[in-house]
């Protein structure tokens, strides 16, 4: 019991963390709502399954780094549920493209208000990411080596932006890659036999990857000058 609590106490902004994903997600399915009622229709028809869909990343990413405590189990049950979080990981980053839908709305309602209502779900999506990457990189870091994790880091920032084009263009969804893979795998090979006319594909995936390895980077290196500050260091 008392292993418990000190793991609580030590991992106790982690858990206020999803905390405030969860209730910024309840303030973003309202503003949703709101939306329909001011409006009488539905113009953002998939923003409240896409926010469940961002969560399931982190369903998987905090059992893996409870699992990730004991040494005996990091190696032989970990890489199960890091395998399903990688399929899932996308679904939260992808947030960021809802604001595509804007250019597609009827303007209903105040376009002010509509703006809003995206940021808090992209926010959302995106720390939901940014937490569960962050996770996945300290086990994979305590596991192996500290330039293991980064390199893990960017390797599944690479792949999730390779996700979100699959998601958001060519209308994948995670749950494909597990029931067929083949089409997926058809697709993917295309882009290198026929790079000219893919161009789309590497420009989108080469600039959200940058987009989110820099704003990983900027949380990561302010959470290093927080932690330096509590230690009393010069910054």
């Amino acid at each position: 019991m008392n292993t418990i609590f000190r793991r609580v106490s030590q991992n106790k902004y982690k858990l206020l963390m999803i905390l405030l994903l969860a209730m910024a997600s309840v303030v973003a399915v309202v503003l949703q709502k709101a939306h329909v009622i001011y409006s009488h229709e539905n113009d953002f028809p998939s923003l409240v399954r896409n926010l469940f869909l961002a969560w399931i990343p982190l369903f998987f990413a905090v059992p893996a780094y409870v699992i990730s405590w004991s040494r005996k189990l990091i190696y032989l049950v970990a890489p199960l549920f890091m395998f399903v979080w990688l399929i899932f990981f996308p679904n939260a980053p992808y947030m960021l493209t809802e604001f595509q839908h804007l250019r597609l709305n009827a303007a209903t309602a105040p376009l002010w208000f509509d703006v809003l209502m995206l940021i808090w779900f992209a926010w959302i999506g995106l720390l939901l990411g940014i937490f569960s990457l962050y996770l996945m990189q300290d086990i994979v870091a305590k596991a192996f080596h500290p330039v293991i994790g980064w390199v893990f880091a960017l390797a599944v920032t690479i792949m999730s932006s390779v996700g979100i084009y699959l998601g958001r263009f060519l209308r994948w969804n995670s749950w494909d890659i597990l029931q067929d893979p083949k089409p997926i795998a058809q697709d993917i090979w295309g882009w290198f036999r026929h790079p000219g006319s893919n161009l789309k594909a590497y420009g989108f995936t080469f600039l959200f990857t940058l987009l989110f390895l820099f704003v990983y980077l900027a949380f990561y290196t302010f959470g290093k000058v927080v932690q330096e500050k509590g230690t009393g260091k010069k910054v």
